[in-house]
């Protein structure tokens, strides 16, 4: 099943995904086999300076997107079908995995946000 785009919408309704990184997130999905719940995709200037985003976040180009993980397993899960795929940049929250395909930043990194 593939994502609605809709799941990807700014806060104000604006949609500038990438297709390659949906599609790429897609196939992350289908390895891990678990459903992705999408808390932030794209982010207009706006919404991302009020969720406190950096001024370089990749969200606000379409490619990035923050994954909803309740507990370890489902990180674990995500993680592996993240790399599967080969996303090389993945931040690990608290309840949530980022992911982004920014060419401009330094690739096979992987930071924690706690």
């Amino acid at each position: 099943m593939n994502f609605k785009p809709d799941e990807f919408n700014c806060k104000c309704g604006k949609n500038k995904m990438d297709r390659d990184f949906v599609n790429k997130l897609n196939e992350a999905r289908i390895i891990s086999d678990i459903p992705y719940v999408i808390t932030s995709g794209f982010r207009c200037k706006r919404h991302n300076k009020a969720v406190g985003g950096t001024s370089t976040s990749s969200h606000m180009k379409g490619l990035a997107a923050d994954i909803s993980a309740k507990n370890s397993r489902q990180k674990y899960l995500i993680v592996k079908g993240l790399l599967g795929v080969g996303f090389t940049r993945i931040g690990v929250g608290r309840n949530f995995i980022h992911v982004d395909d920014d060419k401009e930043k330094d690739k096979k990194v992987i930071w924690s946000y706690e």
